[in-house]
């Protein structure tokens, strides 16, 4: 593997402008969410997480105030009006406005249509989509007042191509896709850029290694890293980006560009 994917982490900062600002990073406590927080505090900025488990986000905002940073953990719903303006309040209250939001939060639940209930389609959209406005709806106003601003809402490749089963979860990230490009032309007159992330098969639950990361049926061959998400985050938030808004970026080792795993012709 020639790329030592440790590397390309929270450990590397990138882009100076972001130092000082503050990000609210939603689904923090675990997996992609924490590699998103860790990275965006080593850019130095100040990083509010939330999610529904209080332990994993304690362990996120341990991490980064380890690293140096300044992490501020508060756990909720963010299919929850209440929650969400609790969540704003007490973000203002400690770190100022936010000038970042990176929605990550989702219910990872796919099933077969034929078991696919109300319920489960409810709470889906609920976390995915009613978060995404009520988080958007908090934190726009003082982008607005600044005239400058991020969001990154985390898709999925399943938002483009279905996973087998996909349902719900395809649908809440296609329909995140869709805010993206219309937030993004809505907002950008008032210099808010908003994009999405898709990350593609990402290793979550254990540790990075060259070895548990190879992946035959993706093109480059491995699975990606939340610190690799991460990085890409930080780059849509930063000036470098500044000409970027309503896109969805794929992080994704080729997997949305391949028509068939190799070997395979349709």
């Amino acid at each position: 593997m020639p790329l030592d994917v440790k590397f390309v982490a929270e450990k590397s900062p990138c882009y100076p402008d972001l130092k000082g600002q503050v990000a609210l990073v939603t689904g923090a406590g675990t997996g992609i969410g924490r590699g998103i927080a860790l990275r965006l505090a080593a850019e130095g900025m100040m990083v509010a997480i939330c999610g529904r488990r209080p332990e994993p986000l304690a362990e996120t905002a341990e991490l980064i105030t380890a690293r140096g940073g300044e992490a501020f953990a508060r756990p909720g719903d963010v299919g929850n009006p209440e929650d969400v303006a609790r969540l704003f309040d007490s973000i203002v209250a400690r770190f100022g406005p936010v000038d970042a939001l990176v929605h990550n939060a989702m219910l990872m639940k796919m099933v077969p249509f034929d078991k696919l209930t109300s319920e489960l389609w409810e709470e889906a959209f609920a976390t995915a989509c009613r978060g995404a406005y009520l988080l958007s709806r908090l934190a726009v106003p003082e982008m607005k007042a600044h005239q400058r601003g991020g969001i990154v809402m985390i898709s999925s490749v399943g938002g483009l191509r279905a996973h087998l089963p996909g349902l719900p979860y395809d649908a809440t990230k296609g329909a995140l896709d869709s805010m993206v490009r219309a937030m993004g032309i809505d907002l950008a007159p008032d210099g808010i850029r908003v994009n999405g992330v898709a990350p593609g098969s990402t290793l979550t639950r254990r540790e990075i290694t060259a070895s548990n990361l190879r992946n035959e049926k993706v093109p480059l061959r491995r699975d990606g890293s939340p610190a690799e998400v991460g990085a890409t985050v930080a780059f849509l938030l930063s000036h470098q980006s500044s000409y970027i808004t309503g896109q969805v970026i794929y992080v994704d080792g080729g997997i949305t560009a391949q028509l068939s795993l190799p070997g395979v012709w349709l």
